[in-house]
């Protein structure tokens, strides 16, 4: 079973850049889609950016030109830049496998 550990968390101002990564484990972690969910208080997870084994990309129109999603291959990692970020962009972000696998989630606060 593949394990995900997610960092790059926290608070920021609006207009500001975070970005997260996203650990995996196991050997095999090229052959994998991944994606970036984000999940906000009272509304459902959705899609934010994912990335294929093939290194197709696609992102939610919100989150277009402002967020980019990269792998890589040898560090087992896939990150997610943030910047010119807002206070809708306040959520849970979600690391995932394959749409299947779930990380634990970390939190992104955007406030002033």
């Amino acid at each position: 079973q593949v394990q995900l550990v997610e960092s790059g968390g926290g608070l920021v101002q609006p207009g500001g850049s975070l970005r997260l990564s996203c650990v995996a484990s196991g050997s095999i972690f090229r052959f994998y889609d991944m994606g970036w969910y984000r999940q906000a208080p009272g509304k459902q997870r959705e899609l934010v950016a994912r990335i294929t084994r093939g290194l197709a990309i696609n992102y939610a129109d919100s989150v277009k030109g402002r967020f980019t999603i990269s792998r890589d291959n040898a560090k087992n990692t896939v990150s997610l830049q943030m910047n010119s970020l807002k206070p809708e962009d306040t959520a849970v972000y979600y690391c995932n496998v394959n749409d299947q696998i779930w990380g634990q989630g970390t939190q992104v606060t955007v406030s002033s």
